[in-house]
Parts: structure tokens; C-alpha cells; sequence
């Protein structure tokens, strides 16, 4: 309960922040647009705590690529095949998440917001078309912008490893 009295993070720059700020913005934007211009439902709840990972803190672990892709993808299947195999019941849910948490920890892509992404698989009912979009082309994008962006400040090189 006390802790591990590690320090917080540094107080990020006004240029930091506003890298962030661009980031955000652009990453989800180009994923909303894009779900408007094809009139596909890209936009996934988690997407928006994955643009706080890789647009505000790009250098932790479940930032990099692989967690973010990864984490995703598998937590995608996780929950598609929970719900195609139990249907959405709340322990189905709670079910789904478990598995993606067990799947990500195994593949060593944990990404946080895939619990959410598999959380979404199972509540809403998807089919593995889910696993392709929104999720696949989603993460893409969320990560191509970040590969730009991050890259903007000296201060910044992301990612710090692909694999």
C-alpha cells in the first residue's frame, strides 16, 4: 500500500504537448474520416486510450508497434471467438478480456486498451470481420501517424523498437 515510490513523469514541454495535441487529433481524425468516407464504424472506444499511449507517452513498452498492433489484433480475436463460441453474456465478457489479457501477456504484446477492444468483441456481438476493421485498419492508422509525428521533435524518435 505504499508503494514503490518511483518518481512521476517529467513535466512534458509546451512543444510536447502540443506534438501530443497534433497526434491525437490527426490519428483519430483520420480514422473518423475515413469511417465517414467509407461508411464503415472505425472509430472503437479504446482507440482513444491507445492515442494517449502513443501520442503522449510513446516511449513505454505498450506503446511501441508491436504492443499496439499486437494487443489489439489478438484482443480482436479473443473476444470474436469468446462471443462466436458463448454468445454476450456478462461473464462471456468478462471472459473475453480474461483471454485477451492471457493472449497479450503470452505474445508479449500487451497493449492495455485491447481489454477494451476484446471487451467490445464480445459486448456488441462482432463476427471476425471485426478483427480487419475496424480494428486492423484503425491500429494502422493510429500507428503511421504516430511514426510521423513522433518523428517531428528532436526531443522524440519513435518507436523505440518494432519488435
Amino acid at each position: 500500500m505504499r508503494g514503490s515510490r518511483c518518481q512521476n513523469l517529467p513535466r512534458a514541454t509546451k512543444g510536447e504537448v502540443l506534438i501530443s495535441a497534433l497526434g491525437s487529433f490527426i490519428g483519430l481524425g483520420l480514422v473518423g474520416l475515413l469511417s465517414e468516407l467509407y461508411q464503415l464504424p472505425l472509430l472503437l472506444p479504446s482507440f482513444g486510450a491507445s492515442a494517449v499511449l502513443l501520442y503522449a507517452a510513446c516511449h513505454v513498452p505498450m506503446a511501441q508497434p508491436r504492443n499496439v498492433i499486437g494487443g489489439h489484433l489478438v484482443s480482436a480475436l479473443a473476444g470474436v471467438l469468446v462471443y462466436q463460441i458463448f454468445g454476450d453474456g456478462w461473464w462471456a465478457v468478462s471472459l473475453g478480456v480474461t483471454l485477451a489479457i492471457m493472449t497479450m501477456v503470452l505474445t508479449n504484446t500487451l497493449h492495455p486498451p485491447g481489454g477494451a477492444t476484446a471487451f467490445v468483441a464480445v459486448y456488441n456481438g462482432q463476427g471476425y470481420g471485426f478483427i480487419f476493421a475496424p480494428v486492423g485498419i484503425g491500429v494502422l492508422c493510429l500507428v503511421l501517424i504516430a511514426l510521423l509525428v513522433n518523428n517531428l521533435s528532436k526531443e522524440r524518435k519513435y518507436p523505440d523498437y518494432w519488435y
